[in-house]
């Protein structure tokens, strides 16, 4: 897949600037969960190059945005994950209460968002969440809990999905912690070490009416060009939120892409400077077979997620599909990648000492998040056959 100009010096801005800036910190830094103040540091960092939530560059293509994904994940995984899950911050403008209550934090770079999906009795089920939303005059009333949510610990605001019992149907609703308390609870897990995640708490939680996503997309545009909004239900598979969701999906198919890029180059490097009886351990069949999977997984995940990117961008009515068929075959190609260049830096592989443990462990993250790997075929399923396999 040829890349334009433009997005191929994107790409190479990116890189140079991850390879200088980031990846010296690594990997004492990805140990422990950012903390808000570490975390804030590092995206007005990125803001440098305007990438993340507190840069200028508006990537509306999703063809550039995954490049960019792929590039700061072939440095650190958690960075990537930290900043993408900041997108609610992006949209304040939509949201003038929250946005007024918080200009002093916008003017100067200083706030976090959280996407709260998953539910534990839910898991990747979301399409009738337990956490309720009830209108209560000028407000909305949540109630619920959410689990496994990147950046909860450190996060100002959270765009949450809940059942709104008024309309019967789920929507997202933005929830800041000025208007109203949450609270959290830290998660550890195996691998995206850097990337705090936790659980939500919404007790009597109640927030702005217009802070519900729905209301606030149809206020903020035009009569004419409501049909285009991907909440009037024009996003992929009919549902308003499937465009987001299809976008967070090959979202993280990105990520996998970029670490298997740097698997790939680090077992590359392995193969041909390490020597065993006087010649490069790169030298020998298995080695060489080692070398093939790895690079052929890479290529294959890189145009698929590409590809799904571009049919997004398209409105391609199978771009749902697509999504979960990234999401899910890319991240577990991921695990197979890098297992395949951990063996071949045999025990070195093992040891903290090398990256290899940590692209292992972020890579057999990805299978998880944003659905499984098991919900992703079903989806796939559904779409190709119209038969559901699951309710």
């Amino acid at each position: 897949m040829q890349l334009t100009e433009e997005q191929e010096l994107v790409r190479k801005t990116v890189r140079e600037f991850m390879d200088e800036e980031i990846a010296p910190e690594l990997p004492a830094a990805d140990r422990e969960p950012l903390s808000k103040a570490e975390a804030i540091d590092y995206m007005q960092t990125m803001a440098e190059i305007d990438v993340g939530p507190y840069g200028d560059a508006d990537y509306e293509d999703p063809l550039t945005s995954t490049i960019v994904s792929e590039e700061i994940a072939r440095v650190w995984p958690s960075l990537q994950v930290t900043m993408g899950m900041c997108l609610p911050v992006t949209m304040l403008d939509l949201f003038p209460a929250t946005e007024q209550a918080y200009s002093e934090e916008l003017a100067n770079d200083e706030i976090v968002g959280c996407f709260a999906i998953t539910e534990p009795a839910g898991g990747s089920d979301t399409k009738v969440p337990d956490t309720s939303a009830r209108l209560d005059g000028d407000e909305y009333v949540l109630d619920g809990e959410k689990t496994w949510v990147s950046n909860a610990p450190i996060a100002d605001v959270a765009l949450v999905v809940a059942w709104d019992e008024e309309e019967d149907n789920r929507d997202m609703f933005l929830v800041d912690g000025k208007h109203a308390d949450f609270e959290t609870r830290e998660l550890h897990k195996l691998g995206w070490k850097g990337s705090p995640t936790g659980q939500l708490f919404f007790d009597d939680c109640r927030i702005p009416a217009e802070n519900k996503l729905s209301t606030a997309v149809l206020t903020a545009l035009e009569d004419d060009d409501r049909e285009s909004s991907f909440l009037s239900g024009g996003g992929p598979g009919g549902d308003p939120l499937n465009s987001m969701f299809a976008s967070m999906r090959n979202g993280m198919a990105s990520i996998s892409v970029g670490i298997m890029q740097a698997a790939y180059e680090a077992a590359l490097d392995y193969a041909t400077d390490r020597e065993v009886f006087d010649q490069p351990i790169g030298q020998h069949q298995l080695i060489q077979d080692k070398l093939f999977e790895i690079r052929a997984g890479l290529e294959t995940g890189r145009l698929l997620s590409r590809h799904t990117a571009e049919r997004i961008a398209a409105g391609d009515p199978e771009a749902r599909m697509l999504s979960s068929l990234s999401k899910g075959w890319v991240c577990e190609k991921s695990v197979e990648v890098t297992d395949a260049a951990l063996q071949v830096f045999g025990a070195n592989g093992l040891s903290e000492d090398y990256p290899l443990e940590r692209y292992y462990r972020d890579a057999r993250t990805m299978t998880i998040p944003d659905g499984t790997t098991e919900i992703q075929k079903l989806i796939v399923g559904y779409e190709l056959t119209d038969l559901q396999a699951y309710t």
